[in-house]
């Protein structure tokens, strides 16, 4: 990620460097998760700082927002297409090769001329331990 950034011009600050390490510990952070994990090490790091480059970040295409439910957008790196499932029980989050939702994705361009983005938003339903 970061070679990446230094490829593009834009500078490695500790603050950067800090929001980026906070990214590859943990997939699924909110924007106010993400502060309060940069914080915790790095308490002069500004929140609308995190706020700025994570928009950089989604910008150049390197980080992904998803809507797993009525809460807010998490951050993911963007390294990998995928989408989300996630149990109305338990709020267990599973993640999905895009590649599971081609069939759905051939039916909907067919019928309906619509191409799914099944990355941005989660599918719900229940999970398999919920279930039983």
């Amino acid at each position: 990620m970061l070679a990446e950034l230094r490829s593009r011009g834009m500078r490695i600050t500790p603050a950067r460097r800090a929001i980026a390490t906070a990214l590859l510990a943990r997939s699924h952070h909110t924007a106010d998760s993400l502060v309060a994990a940069v914080r915790r090490r790095h308490p002069d790091v500004a929140p609308s700082t995190v706020y700025r480059f994570l928009e950089a970040l989604e910008e150049i295409g390197l980080v992904r927002h998803s809507h797993l439910g009525h809460g807010p957008a998490v951050y993911h790196l963007a390294d990998e297409r995928h989408g989300h499932l996630v149990c109305e029980s338990c709020g267990g989050v599973t993640e999905v090769p895009e590649a599971a939702f081609s069939g759905l994705r051939r039916k909907l361009r067919d019928l309906e001329r619509f191409e799914l983005a099944p990355g941005h938003f989660a599918v719900t339903g229940l999970c398999g331990t919920c279930q039983s």
